[in-house]
Parts: C-alpha cells; sequence; structure tokens
C-alpha cells in the first residue's frame, strides 16, 4: 500500500512540473527588440591578423541607447563576449540557440550594471581578456534586461550576420580552472605523503631505539 501511495505521488509531482514547464512562454532570442544599443570594440592592439592574448591584452567597448529603443522595461544592461560564428565550427555547444534559455553562444559575462535612463551619452569601459577565455574569435554584444531578468533588447559590435568587427583571441586553453585545481589537489598529496613518510620514520626510529 505504502509503495502505491509513493508512486502516485511521484507521477502526481512529475505531472505538476510539466505543466509547470509547458505554461512556462519560450523567450526567443528573435522576438527581442534589435539594435536598441550601437555598440562598439577597440582592442588594445590592432591591425590585420593580429590576435589578442588572453589574460593580457584589453578591449575598450561603448554602447549607447539608440533613440528609436523603447527604454521604458529597461533595468539593468548586461554586456557579453560572444563567440562568432568561426568559433562555432564543429563546436555545437558554442553554437546560437533561438530560444535564450537554451542559448550559450554568449558565456562571458563582461559587465551587469543598472539602467539609467538619465544617461543618454556613450558608456565606455575597459576590459581585460580574462584568462580562462578559449581560443577563438569574437564579438560584444549588449542586453537590456527587465524587472524580471529577462532579456527585452540587445545591441552588438557586429552586422547581423556576425562577420563584421570581429576579434581574435588567443589562450593556452580553455580549461585554466580545471588545470590550477588539479596542480594544487598534487601538490597538496604531494606534502601530505612527505608528512606521512617523515612521521613513520619518526615512529619506527623510537620503535628501534626502544628495543
Amino acid at each position: 500500500m505504502a509503495i502505491h501511495k509513493i508512486l502516485f505521488a511521484s507521477l502526481f509531482i512529475c505531472s505538476l512540473i510539466q505543466s509547470s514547464h509547458g505554461a512556462t512562454k519560450e523567450r526567443l532570442f528573435s522576438d527581442l527588440e534589435k539594435g536598441a544599443f550601437e555598440v562598439t570594440t577597440k582592442p588594445s592592439r590592432e591591425g590585420e591578423g593580429v590576435v589578442l592574448d588572453a589574460g593580457i591584452d584589453k578591449l575598450s567597448i561603448t554602447w549607447k541607447l539608440n533613440s528609436t529603443a523603447k527604454e521604458a522595461e529597461f533595468k539593468t544592461i548586461k554586456v557579453k563576449l560572444c563567440y562568432a560564428p568561426i568559433s562555432q565550427v564543429d563546436r555545437p555547444w558554442r553554437k546560437t540557440e533561438n530560444e535564450l534559455f537554451k542559448d550559450k553562444s554568449c558565456p562571458h559575462k563582461i559587465v551587469a550594471r543598472p539602467y539609467d535612463s538619465s544617461v543618454k551619452t556613450a558608456q565606455t569601459i575597459d576590459y581585460t581578456l580574462e584568462r580562462d577565455i578559449p581560443t577563438g574569435t569574437y564579438f560584444v554584444r549588449a542586453y537590456a534586461v527587465d524587472a524580471h531578468d529577462h532579456e527585452v533588447a540587445f545591441g552588438q559590435s557586429t552586422d547581423e550576420d556576425k562577420k563584421t568587427n570581429l576579434f581574435s583571441v588567443q589562450a593556452i586553453s580553455g580549461r585554466h580552472k580545471s588545470l590550477d585545481i588539479a596542480s594544487i589537489c598534487f601538490s597538496v598529496f604531494s606534502v601530505l605523503a612527505l608528512l606521512v613518510f617523515f612521521v613513520n620514520e619518526k615512529r619506527k626510529a623510537k620503535i628501534e631505539q626502544s628495543k
């Protein structure tokens, strides 16, 4: 009897989750207001074929509200570093998804700040490319976010096809954190092994002396 109750409760909970998921409206990138911001980027090193070094080189990023943008819902501005199509070849985890919940093409947050409707002039920040950014080709996108933390509009530093004003970043790997953690664990293990060795040697020496 108890098993039947557990099964019934599990099915009921699953149905609730499914119904709530179905009731949630998908938030699509294609529904966002386009061109809400004019976004430009200026790398610290420019020139044909120049590749920026992660952890060293900088970007000067400027964004300005377009005069035609509907800013009534804007509460926050989020500026992100996004993969260009050239970086998505043979890498499905970098490709753009129209459903914003699934989209992972802009994984690197540069800055997030409250939106101030009184500021009509361009805003600029200097951003040092993070050390953990994988090698690839990028552009910058600025999202306008409402009070529910939902994206409602955007602007980007490239064209609609994401082919202009791109910049390349070179890094040893996109997995620095895992390598750092592994090296720390190895170092700690080595130190502990040495301590255990010395303790055992001292214990053996005391035993030999007591004989």
